[in-house]
């Protein structure tokens, strides 16, 4: 097995815009690009090259990173180092099996209770979905996915619902990261999402959770392919994950 490497710190975005304590801003910039898979899972995060980018002293980037271990987004080994977590199958189920209950359950309600307002907001969302497909802006379309169904969560009127369904999932926003860059997966994404958003327009909510289910239904099959194809991205061999799963 080839040694892990040290993460590029280079990648971090700037903190000096970020709202904000100190510590929250250094947790976001890491955060970002550990999400972004600027920082690759496996690689090693050390605290120096990241004070040096960000500007800051150790202990914001100590305390950043004792929150990111709390969140499974790293590991922190004793005598050895901090280290980018690998992808986990079991915590990727579990992830999604969570993101798709609330969102079924926000779907539906917001089929039920559209308003004109919400419907030009999907709209300029979708137009804007279409754009970045015809530019091929993989990273822009992921943004503007993420939009989308943060848009749904926040039209349900539960202010916390965004935040729960981002904590939950995860290591699925992680993996999803990998699978985008597909050739051709951005295209199925958007009709998918299309999908969704006739079925709330038409005020369906039967049709509305269908095409959702068949949207998130999408995501674990192709995450069994990556794991078979990267499995050194991964932290248990396939046949362990098989038993745990």
């Amino acid at each position: 097995m080839n040694k892990p490497q040290d993460i590029d710190a280079t990648l971090l975005r700037d903190i000096s815009s970020t709202e904000g304590s100190l510590a929250n801003r250094v947790y976001l910039s890491i955060k970002r690009a550990i999400l972004s898979l600027d920082f690759a899972p496996g690689a090693n995060l050390r605290k120096a090259p990241i004070c040096e980018r960000l500007g800051v002293s150790r202990a914001p980037v100590a305390e950043a990173i004792a929150r990111l271990d709390a969140e499974g987004l790293v590991d922190v080994v004793p005598q050895s180092g901090t280290r980018v977590s690998y992808f986990s199958m079991s915590e990727i189920r579990e992830g999604m099996f969570l993101r798709e209950a609330l969102e079924l359950a926000t779907i539906a309600k917001v089929a039920r209770d559209l308003t004109e307002d919400q419907r030009r907001r999907l709209s300029r969302n979708m137009r804007l979905q279409e754009l970045l497909v015809e530019d091929e802006d993989i990273s822009g379309f992921y943004q503007a996915d993420e939009e989308f169904h943060a848009l749904l969560m926040d039209f349900t009127g539960f202010h916390r619902l965004a935040d729960v369904a981002q904590t939950v999932s995860l290591q699925v926003s992680r993996a999803r990261m990998l699978l985008l860059p597909t050739p051709g997966r951005i295209v199925e994404t958007l009709d998918e999402h299309r999908s969704i958003f006739n079925a709330i327009v038409e005020r369906d909510e039967d049709m509305a959770q269908q095409a959702m289910r068949r949207h998130m239904g999408q995501l674990m099959p192709r995450i069994e392919v990556l794991r078979q194809e990267k499995p050194h991205l991964f932290n248990l061999s396939l046949q362990t994950e098989r038993e745990a799963g």
